[in-house]
């Protein structure tokens, strides 16, 4: 078990390093789009490439971010009956829910979608829009996405079964960080005093 925390432990590195990556594709993205926007209305002139590489960095940060989001335990839950349940109870829920959804899903999406990307590569897709983009490179997007976030089920998994044997604390549990705002907030008190 110790070597599959260990395994657990790379994975989320990984996870935790492309997640923060693609923290400044949502600059970028905003950047283009208001470059994009402050063209068309200044000098009357749109770009079809400007429009879709929004759409392909936006597909970028959706499909890399869903291993990070799931590491952080940020993704959408329902705890009517869940949040009742005791840790252990919580823990299955989770293990299951893993083993015959989160993984199968995203392994046969992986599969499916690494066709339809070598195809696009070898014909050279293109956008069916006037000065648009080759399409193989979001069609790229899909399978790396679902790896990552095969390989970060596989780290969840790994971490909720070394929590039920008690080798590792519970990775659903939350560090309260202050927030920005809070951290803020804060440092105007030290300053004024007020601490």
């Amino acid at each position: 078990m110790n070597g599959l925390l260990k395994l657990s432990s790379l994975i989320d590195r990984l996870t935790e390093l492309v997640g923060k990556s693609i923290i400044w594709l949502v600059l970028v993205v905003t950047l283009i789009a208001a470059g994009n926007a402050i063209m068309r209305y200044t000098i009357n002139y749109s770009s079809n490439a400007f429009l879709e590489i929004q759409w392909y960095l936006f597909s970028a940060i959706f499909l890399f971010g869903a291993g990070y989001t799931l590491m952080r335990n940020e993704h959408v839950r329902i705890d009517l009956i869940a949040g009742r349940l005791s840790k252990r109870a919580q823990t299955w829920i989770d293990i299951f829910g893993i083993i015959f959804f989160l993984l199968p899903m995203a392994i046969a999406v992986m599969y499916m979608s690494w066709p339809i990307f070598l195809l696009a590569l070898h014909n050279n897709e293109q956008s069916s829009n006037a000065g648009g983009l080759a399409l193989w490179p979001v069609r790229l997007l899909v399978p790396i996405g679902f790896f990552l976030l095969v390989i970060q089920g596989i780290s969840e998994l790994i971490k909720r079964v070394g929590f039920l044997q008690g080798r590792c604390p519970d990775p659903t549990e939350k560090a309260h960080k202050p927030t920005p705002e809070e951290e803020l907030a804060l440092a105007i008190k030290a300053q004024k005093g007020e601490l």
